[in-house]
């Protein structure tokens, strides 16, 4: 597909995705939501048809986009491994476990391995306090990571 075709597929797809969301109350979160699950991420053509759509600036768009860390404006891999890097996963030893895990699978922060695995990202508290240092694999959540299970988790996104 050509680089035209792509841009046009995105545009006519970002459109459609508008229009069926945009008389929700509040509709940005949503709509980006909806192209990143149409996309794997949010494209950086679909920003400007989305200003124009919900009668916003650019600026505005990208601030949103930028802003919240759930939003990827390149595709994840076939895995995404969220470290928890909050205070009670730190006070734990997420420190140690984020070295390993970026050691084992050769990537750091906001970055996919080579052959496009996993993509390693922090995240600030899943709710697992009691059970830190915790993660959370493809939406799982994962508690009390210790060498045995990060070992196992690296070996599960290589497979």
């Amino acid at each position: 597909m050509t680089m035209q075709a792509a841009s046009t597929e995105i545009t006519s797809r970002t459109a459609a995705i508008i229009d069926e969301m945009k008389g929700l109350e509040g509709p940005l979160l949503p709509i980006l939501h909806s192209i990143q699950e149409e996309f794997g991420h949010v494209p950086k053509d679909a920003l400007p048809v989305i200003a124009d759509g919900l009668n916003l600036s650019r600026a505005e768009v990208h601030g949103v986009v930028s802003f919240y860390h759930d939003f990827r404006a390149h595709p994840a891999g076939r895995h995404v491994l969220k470290l928890c890097q909050a205070e009670a996963c730190q006070s734990m030893g997420s420190d140690a476990v984020a070295a390993k895990v970026k050691q084992l699978l050769g990537i750091d922060f906001h970055e996919t391995t080579r052959d496009g695995s996993v993509t390693l990202e922090p995240v600030y508290c899943l709710g697992l306090c009691a059970c830190s240092p915790s993660a959370m694999l493809d939406g799982e959540v994962i508690g009390r990571l210790d060498d045995e299970k990060i070992e196992e988790i690296v070996a599960e996104v290589r497979s």
